[in-house]
């Protein structure tokens, strides 16, 4: 049975907190061959891996990434209190030459990284572009570039076709959250196109030219699977290591899914 490549969303999101490096080494451990990440950069301009707009549900404190040095952001514990309690106690947020390295350390795994609105609003295209581009260099033929922000995703195309700029990436992915927004995306031509489950059309095939379709947020080995059928290749989940396993079963067993 023919199953649909993972992608451990945020790292082993469902188990650990989300964009940390522990819950990036358990995607890893689970067996995880892609894992997406979230880039904002702090206020002194360093990349750090963080979703929220503020700080206060991972990291119990006020304020937002962009406001804090990357001094005091290295101070501040990203527990997801609320979910976790005290179990994670002294992790910290991950800074993106941290997961560079991590990367260097799992040849194996491509990464999906994601910059937020946030970021681009803050301090423009061209210096996220800039600040993830030198960080990311060394390992750039295993990342590519995700964003909902089509004018940063083209400037990142135009530093692939020869525009100025570090490049720390081999290709680029468009977000969308409804599928009728893929027809903006044309002249793009994104090498991966992520869509949410919850705006996909009820049936038929799901395809986009040149582009590889990755859906999240994807729990159920059954729904992967359909999916897969209507032209799915990737799935992007936080629970990696349950659906993994789920996957790998119904494939052993050769069965069939409706």
């Amino acid at each position: 049975m023919l199953v649909p490549e993972l992608i451990a969303h945020r790292g082993y999101a469902a188990r650990y907190p989300e964009n940390t490096l522990p819950a990036l080494e358990a995607a890893a451990d689970a067996g995880a061959r892609f894992v997406e990440v979230d880039v904002q950069l702090s206020a002194d301009g360093v990349p750090v891996l963080f979703h929220d707009r503020g700080l206060r549900r991972m990291c119990s404190v006020s304020g937002a990434v962009h406001r804090r040095r990357f001094r005091d952001l290295e101070q501040l514990a990203a527990t997801e209190p609320r979910r976790f309690g005290e179990r994670f106690a002294g992790t910290g947020l991950a800074s993106l030459a941290q997961f560079r390295r991590f990367l260097e350390t799992h040849p194996e795994i491509i990464a999906f990284v994601e910059v937020k609105a946030v970021a681009i609003k803050h301090f423009g295209i061209v210096r996220v572009l800039d600040a993830i581009g030198v960080e990311l260099r060394p390992v750039s033929e295993r990342c590519v570039l995700i964003s909902f922000a089509l004018p940063l995703l083209e400037a990142a195309r135009g530093r692939l076709e020869g525009a100025p700029g570090p490049l720390g990436w081999h290709a680029i992915g468009a977000v969308i959250s409804r599928w009728r927004q893929r027809a903006a995306l044309r002249q793009l031509r994104p090498e991966y196109l992520f869509c949410a489950i919850d705006g996909l059309p009820r049936a038929g095939e799901i395809r986009f030219p040149g582009a590889r379709i990755a859906v999240y947020e994807v729990a159920s080995a059954v729904l992967a699977l359909y999916l897969h059928r209507r032209g799915v290749q990737m799935i992007e989940t936080f629970a990696i290591g349950e659906l993994k396993q789920e996957l790998d079963e119904l494939s052993r067993l050769g069965e069939p899914v409706r």
